[in-house]
Order: structure tokens, then sequence, then C-alpha cells
């Protein structure tokens, strides 16, 4: 067989177009890997004023969603982020908007309100309890009721039947309060132990139990608990996030087999940088970020790690064990 020879112009020529498709198949694989920029009108969000999310939390809140979107873990087009350095309580009936929601499909952003872990104070042993306004102390441990900070994934709702109250005009209605289950990782990877997640920041005090056989609600007895509904939307919670009943249900509507990411700041790194840095120690000579209202409040948070603090809460328990759980008494007759 007779070969042709190629004239080395040629060779040279298809070597480098060889070399141009390589490389521009390398940075497009490479470009597909990173996090694109904020987009302008996400950019205008971007504020450590009420309503704005600051640029750390945006970063990593974007960060994380971007990653379970590479993976294929999430499909919503939208994702949580939650500020739990800003108050929750401004006063005069005004309640912080820290808790953010973020769809960039359809270039949507939402500022609402959200509690903190309330934490607990035992008294003598270790106070760890987080007032209404400002966060200080936060936490991983078992039956701590404290914020933990983290990457978070929504998952299944739950809807429970927590008893009946008064609407008015002789009317009682159900009440039934859907919670979203949150898996975490890191040092939120026991989340789903600690049962955190999200809910309505509503909560039936029950009073007494009420004859209801034909009810399917009722218990094996035909009883049902009959209280009073209370919203807590300014107040504290167990560790979860809980919004107003109006916002919950839109968030859980949003999230219903359809999971998707939160990001909580702070983590632990983040609390333990601004409290060397409250003392003169950062290593850095820069701040880390932290709202300055709250920053100022607390002088400096703490963050409580489940290894150090959950044998103290079982000591606690152990020796303040709680009195036995006494039935409710039946209602009286209308």
């Amino acid at each position: 067989m007779r070969l042709r020879s190629v004239p080395l112009g040629v060779v040279v020529t298809l070597s480098l177009l060889v070399i141009v498709i390589a490389l521009t198949a390398t940075a497009r694989s490479f470009a597909a890997l990173q996090p694109s920029a904020v987009p302008a009108w996400l950019q205008a969000h971007v504020g450590d004023s009420d309503g704005q999310i600051s640029a750390v939390v945006l970063e990593r809140a974007r960060a994380l969603y971007l990653k379970k979107v590479a993976q294929g873990a999430v499909r919503n087009p939208c994702y949580f982020a939650m500020d739990a350095t800003r108050p929750g309580d401004l006063g005069n009936g005004v309640l912080g908007r820290r808790y953010y929601v973020v769809c960039e499909a359809s270039q949507s952003f939402r500022a609402i309100a959200s509690g903190h872990g309330s934490g607990k104070n035992l008294k003598g042993t270790a106070d760890f309890s987080n007032g209404r306004r400002c966060s200080k102390n936060f936490g991983n441990a078992m039956d701590s009721e404290l914020t933990a900070g983290g990457a978070y994934v929504t998952r299944e709702a739950k809807t429970s039947f927590k008893g009946f109250y008064s609407t008015g005009a002789k009317q009682d209605a159900a009440f039934l309060r859907t919670f979203i289950q949150f898996d975490g990782e890191g040092e939120a990877a026991n989340a789903r132990q600690r049962v955190i997640g999200g809910h309505a920041a509503q909560v039936l005090r029950a009073t007494c139990m009420r004859k209801s056989p034909n009810s399917s609600y009722a218990d094996h007895d035909g009883l049902v608990p009959f209280g009073k509904l209370v919203e807590y939307a300014g107040g504290r919670s167990n560790g979860c996030t809980s919004w107003s009943p109006a916002d919950a249900r839109q968030i859980i509507a949003m999230v219903k087999d359809n999971p998707t990411t939160l990001y909580i700041y702070p983590e632990s790194r983040d609390i333990a940088a601004v409290a060397q840095a409250a003392k003169g120690h950062s290593p850095s000579g820069e701040t880390p970020y932290w709202n300055a209202s709250c920053l100022k409040e607390i002088g400096a948070p703490k963050f409580w790690p489940r290894k150090t603090l959950e044998p103290v809460i079982a000591q606690y328990k152990k020796d303040h064990p709680a009195p036995p759980v006494q039935p409710l008494p039946m209602c009286k007759a209308p």
C-alpha cells in the first residue's frame, strides 16, 4: 500500500487544533464545577440591614445548594439560609427577618422571621440559655434546645394531631402541625436524632381531656386533648427553625416531596473566631462577621459541643429527676 506524505504545516495546524479543542473542553468542564457569580438582582439584596442577607451567609448557602444540585441530591429551584446572629425581636412587635428563601430561576428573594434555640439554664450547673432577641449560645448536644449552624437538607414532612382548640362561636378545630425533618452534615449530623427541623411557631397548651368517642383522633378511652392555641413567632424554639403560620404554609408547600438545602450561620468555627476577636486575639486582625447589635448585646458567643455538654445534661437529669407526668383532668361541661 502506498503512503502519502502530509505537509508539515498541516500537521502543526491539526496538532494546534486538537490542543485548542482539548483546552476548551477542559476549561468548560472546570467552569461547570465552579459556583457562578452572584447575579446582579440577588447582589442587590446583600447587606447587613434587616431584610438583607449578609455576604458570607449567601456565599455559603449558594455553595451548598450548587453542590447538592451538582450531586443530584436536590432539584428544587429554591434554597434556604438563616442568619442566627441577627436579632429575632426588634422591639415594638417587629420581628427580625433572618430566614431567607432564594429562588434564582424566578429571581425571587424573601426574608422572613424565624425563631432560634432557647437553650437551657441548668441552675447551679451550666447556663446555656438564650434571650428572645439575640442568641449567645449555640450547640449540637441532645436535649440542649440549642441552634446548631451548618449544612442541612430538608426531608420528609410529618403532620401530627396535637389536640382541639376553640375558634370562637362555640366551634372547635383540630390543630394539626406539619414538621419538616432536616438532615444535617458535620456538626449538625445528629439533626434527625435531635428531631431538628422546621415548623409553624404554634403550640397547643392542652389543659384538659374531652369525651369525643366518635372523633377519629380519640384515644382508646374515647378522649381527645383540648387547650389553647398559642403562637410564638417572636419567641424561641427548641433548636428548630420556626416560622409564622402563614410563612410555614408556603415553605412547607415548597419542600414537600421536593427537598432543598438550608444553610444556618454561624458554625462553631465562626463562633470561635468571633470569640477570639472579642478578646483581641484574632489571628488575621479582622473580626469575622456577626450582627453588630447582637454582638454588642451578648459580648461574645459560645459553642457547646455535644461531647462535653451531653454528659452534663445527663448528669443533671439524674440529679434532678422530673416528676411523674400527671394525666390531664377532664374538661368541665360548657
